[in-house]
């Protein structure tokens, strides 16, 4: 399906998309299939071509621009899945996984967010159904789709990382702070990121 102002969350429609807080900090938001994308961006003609040319960016998997970005950083895990993490007994284990994948080279594993782009990570809340999936560590009402702080960097990533030709795909609020913001509202999605970044 095509992202445009048509498009709707669906379990099968995963994408990724890169937003920046009022403080210029930079987040890889990861929708799970169940988040809302901001309408600023599903209203950019072939935002999809974009949105992968900025995320092969910012995977390392680019055949256009280089990204040679290492901050030489540490993450932290704010909160997790507890769907994705059941069979985990505690935020430990998963931050010893991490670790593992990071010391082995995995340039895919989930801390390179944190530790080398200097990214916060949101992910989408999932399930099979309503109130299956949950952000572990958070005491207030969630629902699917809401987008959970998972990966916080200890050092970070500035809009001069990023090739000036895909800074235009970034959206940007003017109110949340992702050093604070845990929880955001897929519901509200929308009003958080309400434009595009520009220089």
């Amino acid at each position: 399906m095509d992202l445009d102002l048509n498009w709707k969350p669906g379990s099968a429609r995963i994408h990724t998309w890169i937003a920046m807080d009022k403080y210029g900090h930079l987040a890889s938001m990861l929708n799970n299939g169940y988040g809302w994308l901001p309408s600023i961006l599903l209203d950019i003609p072939n935002i999809k071509e974009k949105l992968s040319d900025l995320c092969e960016f910012i995977d390392g998997d680019s055949s256009k621009y280089i990204n040679d970005i290492d901050k030489m950083g540490s993450y932290l895990i704010d909160l997790y899945s507890s769907w994705v993490y059941k069979n985990y007994d505690n935020k430990k284990m998963i931050i010893d996984e991490l670790d593992n994948e990071l010391k082995c080279g995995n340039r895919y594993s989930d801390a390179v967010i944190g530790a080398k782009m200097g990214m916060f990570f949101f992910q989408g809340l999932e399930g099979h159904s309503k109130g299956e999936d949950y952000p572990v560590g958070y005491d207030g009402e969630t629902k699917m789709g809401d987008y959970y702080r998972f990966i916080v960097p200890t050092v970070f990533l500035t809009i001069e990382d990023i090739p000036i030709p895909l800074r235009n795909y970034i959206v940007v609020s003017d109110t949340l702070d992702f050093t604070k913001d845990r929880l955001l509202d897929n519901d509200k999605i929308s009003e958080y990121f309400p434009r595009m970044y520009h220089d």
